[in-house]
């Protein structure tokens, strides 16, 4: 009787071996899930994969110009414009890229439009007509910033002595005080903001 139940165990401990050298043998190991994972699986690469170049500089496509902004600098940028005559004029300044015509932009109600402030005469600079910087009213993050912005002709009149203004309040003084006439010609233009005092995109 002795015997049998020892050769009971040892057909136990066999079976138990078997089973252990199956387990552990070449041909049962778990597939390595990082060599059998398609390529497209992986997000290295994606932006090659869908047609983004990131080596690509903003200025080759939508040049940054400086305007100013509660005494400080911003840069922007010019995208599209409701008038003819302006779309050009920005698309030569520029030196290139085109200013998309959009003569819906005119529009568009108060509530979604910001202003800007540009000089026909005075000092000259680099606005667009030659002359001192664009001025704006409002930054990302202010509660009024819009990037579709109401153009207003800023003009120094006869007998004043122009000099650069730097915000919207040093042109409301000079208009309180009859040095510049301002003027709304109904022009609408989107004109994002990239960098201002103290943020950027």
């Amino acid at each position: 009787m002795r015997a049998v139940k020892n050769d009971v165990r040892l057909s136990i401990v066999v079976v138990m071996l078997i089973l252990l050298a199956t387990a552990c043998s070449p041909g049962t190991a778990e597939p390595d899930v990082a060599a059998t994972e398609p390529a497209g699986n992986s997000m290295e690469g994606m932006g090659d994969s869908m047609g983004v170049d990131n080596s690509q500089a903003t200025q080759q496509y939508a040049p940054l110009v400086r305007g100013l902004y509660e005494d400080g600098e911003v840069l922007f940028i010019h995208t599209e414009a409701s008038d003819a005559n302006v779309a050009e004029m920005l698309t030569e300044m520029m030196g290139g890229p085109e200013v998309i015509l959009v003569p819906t932009l005119a529009d568009a109600p108060p509530s979604l439009l910001a202003q800007v402030y540009v000089f026909t005469n005075g000092i000259p600079g680099h606005g667009p007509f030659g002359f001192q910087a664009d001025i704006f009213d409002s930054v990302p993050g202010d509660e009024l910033y819009r990037p579709l912005r109401n153009v207003n002709l800023i003009s120094w009149n006869e007998q004043t002595s122009p000099r650069e203004l730097r915000s919207v309040a040093e042109i409301q003084e000079a208009e309180a005080t009859g040095e510049v006439t301002i003027t709304q010609p109904g022009i609408v233009i989107n004109m994002p903001i990239l960098v201002w005092p103290g943020g950027s995109r």
